[in-house]
């Protein structure tokens, strides 16, 4: 379980496959600050860009660990598959402030950014998000943007999805990946997971208790 709240930026330094066919995954290789992976520890569980990871090779006194991705996630994530600076969150403790919202680290689906534009001293951020989350996203409610807490400020359903309109404040933009994106970056994107269980209420109906 996450927050959302990126607490390091790492960076993806080597991709390697697992094997030949498509059913397989890769290793990710990530150079990290050795403070940050001080309390790291092997099979501890780490968000990179918002996707949750077991971390299965560590050397935190030279900065860097791996991860297995399997070719599921490949299938179902964005910024995996490629060197790069990625969006760095360890796991929640359960004495820690929840300072952004609930976050499993289980990417929903994949959105396209439309803008990234400063507006006075912020930036607003808009993301298409596929047809089949528009039923999750509302005002004010909680979305993950590779791995990222943030709030939906404005929404707008069509044919090809819902938009989603964020503003990013300055630290935000400095302290993530976030700043770095352009109209056309794809990007992972989790809901609210009360609005899933809310949705599978609905769906279900009362369903009487047996004795």
């Amino acid at each position: 379980m996450f927050t959302g709240l990126i607490t390091h930026i790492g960076h993806i330094e080597r991709v390697e496959p697992l094997g030949t066919g498509p059913g397989h995954g890769v290793r990710l290789t990530v150079r990290a600050s050795p403070d940050w992976l001080a309390g790291v520890q092997l099979g501890d569980s780490i968000a990179i860009q918002g996707a949750c990871m077991t971390v299965t090779t560590l050397d935190a006194a030279g900065g860097r660990f791996a991860v297995d991705v399997s070719a599921e996630s490949l299938a179902r994530t964005v910024g995996l598959d490629r060197p790069g600076p990625v969006n760095l969150e360890q796991a929640l403790r359960a004495s820690d402030r929840l300072g952004g919202h609930l976050v499993s680290g289980h990417v929903d689906g994949v959105g396209t950014v439309r803008a990234l534009q400063p507006v006075g001293e912020s930036w607003r951020l808009e993301v298409l998000a596929p047809p089949a989350l528009a039923r999750y996203l509302a005002y004010k409610g909680s979305i993950t943007v590779n791995g990222v807490s943030l709030t939906v400020n404005r929404v707008g359903d069509g044919d090809d999805g819902c938009a989603v309109t964020i503003n990013l404040i300055p630290h935000t933009v400095a302290h993530t990946t976030l700043g770095r994106l352009a109209a056309g970056d794809r990007v992972n994107l989790e809901v609210d997971m009360i609005a899933r269980y809310v949705e599978r209420m609905l769906t279900l109906g009362a369903v009487p208790v047996a004795a």
